[in-house]
């Protein structure tokens, strides 16, 4: 954990130096905190299609820096219990798109002995708003996906649409590859309705088309100050 860890927060470091942006770093923080009925990741359930408590962290500066951490319970039938994930990296506007580029460490607590679940991405995306929607797409690339060494890629499109102030509905296909492993497919459709302007319900439809793995409906609840 510590290795993936201290890579990821070098990585992001050396972004900042090499932007010229280490020395002021004034910014703002945001906390999130949320439950949901079943924690899907990638149209996979974490959770065993149980409840899940999660909250994060985020800090962002003027000039589109941004760095957090985000925690979830997990349950993988073997004794791992959460999952804390650290994050940064840099978000600009080029070319009429919005540019997000960063590095991901996840981590795993209460794994069993000789198993690491551990392992970091690197990703870059773009988006562009046309009006009240906008539209997508996102690749993770790992050198060592689940930590067992094997190259992953995983390519999102995604498509948004605000209906009013208190509605927006979205969606999401995703491909997930492995060297050496299975690949899949993977995609989500739902909602967000804005309880207040600090509380969020969403509901969402998962699937995906690995034999043996069922589609999940998820209800969550998420507020962010």
């Amino acid at each position: 954990m510590r290795a993936h860890v201290l890579l990821a927060a070098s990585a992001v470091s050396a972004a900042f130096a090499l932007m010229g942006a280490a020395p002021a770093l004034a910014g703002d923080v945001a906390f999130n905190i949320g439950a949901t009925n079943n924690y899907v990741f990638r149209g996979l359930t974490q959770t065993d299609e149980k409840f899940a408590v999660q909250g994060g962290l985020d800090f962002a500066t003027e000039g589109g820096f941004y760095a957090g951490a985000w925690a979830s319970n997990v349950d993988f039938k073997d004794g791992t219990d959460a999952e804390i994930d650290l994050y940064g990296g840099y978000r600009t506007e080029a070319a009429g798109f919005a540019w997000d580029v960063g590095v991901i460490a996840y981590s795993y607590v209460g794994a069993p002995s000789g198993v690491s679940y551990n392992n970091y991405e690197v990703k870059v995306g773009a988006s562009r708003a046309f009006g009240p929607a906008t539209v997508g797409a996102t690749l993770y690339y790992s050198p060592d996906s689940w930590g067992v060494e094997n190259e992953s890629l995983y390519a999102e499109l995604t498509a948004a649409y605000t209906v009013s102030d208190k509605i927006a509905v979205s969606g999401a296909v995703g491909r997930q590859t492995f060297d050496p492993g299975s690949d899949y497919t993977t995609w989500n459709l739902g909602g967000t309705y804005a309880l207040t302007d600090k509380l969020g319900l969403d509901l969402r439809y998962y699937d995906n088309n690995l034999k043996g793995y069922d589609d999940a409906f998820v209800v969550s609840l998420k507020a962010a100050f």
